[in-house]
């Protein structure tokens, strides 16, 4: 389809912030190396978005979605490796990145990260968890939250999916290129917009108290 015109407009006055965004490249013929016995563990109708690498490594896979999109100046994988920094630095567990990249044969980005060991939290409640565990697990789930509110954080895309139990009991963070940051601690009202989507469908998992009360 053909770009309009003012899309064509509003894209020559994006070279200059994308080339501040370069990603390293990596070629089609390093991919299939990379990707040799990799077991695919997400998938959409546009492909591949999560492998298993032989080594163990995940591969995260990132397509942007709209033309005009603040992708093309910050990309997906970029953010995910930016927003790991910025949460191993007050605290919170995430995946170790090692490297970011550009695919072109693929027209993806990428992220590749060892991951982080442990279940997920939605996998664990498939199992048969006493009360006074998953009452544990529910208030660590709440102080992590609201430890991310109390440095200005909103993770959009929280849900027990992306919340992974650690073998030592603590909970880190995956999958988590939608981010929003706030210079401040964030009051109730922000904190309600960051969990409204987990309080409308896995609400029994936030202790609302703990989460809404905000830093002094």
């Amino acid at each position: 389809m053909p770009i309009a015109g003012g899309e064509c407009a509003k894209l020559a006055l994006l070279p200059k912030i994308v080339g501040e965004s370069r990603l390293d490249r990596l070629s089609a013929v390093d991919y299939q190396a990379l990707r040799a016995g990799a077991v695919v563990l997400e998938a959409d109708g546009f492909g591949e978005k999560v492998l298993q690498l032989a080594d163990g490594r995940i591969l995260k896979l990132f397509r942007r979605k709209r033309l005009l999109s603040s992708a093309l100046y910050y990309p997906y994988a970029r953010r995910f490796a930016d927003n790991a920094r910025k949460l191993a630095a007050i605290g919170v567990p995430v995946p170790a990145v090692e490297q970011v990249w550009r695919i072109p044969s693929l027209a993806r980005d990428a992220v590749l990260y060892a991951p982080l060991p442990g279940i997920s939290l939605r996998k664990l409640q498939q199992e048969s968890l006493s009360a006074e565990r998953r009452q544990a697990l529910r208030l660590a789930l709440s102080r992590l939250v609201a430890k991310l509110f109390d440095h200005g954080m909103i993770f959009r895309s929280l849900h027990t999916g992306n919340v992974i139990v650690m073998p030592d009991g603590e909970l880190g963070l995956i999958d988590f290129s939608d981010m929003r940051f706030y210079p401040w601690s964030l009051g109730r009202t922000l904190r309600q917009r960051g969990v409204r989507k987990m309080l409308a469908t896995e609400g029994e998992w936030l202790d609302t108290a703990i989460v809404f009360q905000c830093a002094h």
